[in-house]
């Protein structure tokens, strides 16, 4: 995928075929809010609560 992820974005999905045939094909992104794409960025919900736990129990 290339482009940049943001509700409902449109990106491109590139194919490359073992026969060395490439073709990009346009999708839209079925994250919907920032908060859905922070998720998914992080690794999903349990991964992003552990960030947001380690985040906030951080000593200056």
């Amino acid at each position: 995928m290339t482009g940049e992820r943001t509700p409902r974005a449109t990106l491109t999905l590139v194919v490359n075929r073992r026969n060395g045939e490439r073709f990009e094909v346009p999708v839209t992104c079925r994250l919907d809010t920032a908060e859905e794409v922070s998720i998914y960025e992080a690794g999903g919900v349990l991964q992003r609560f552990a960030q947001d736990f380690l985040e906030s129990n951080k000593v200056a």
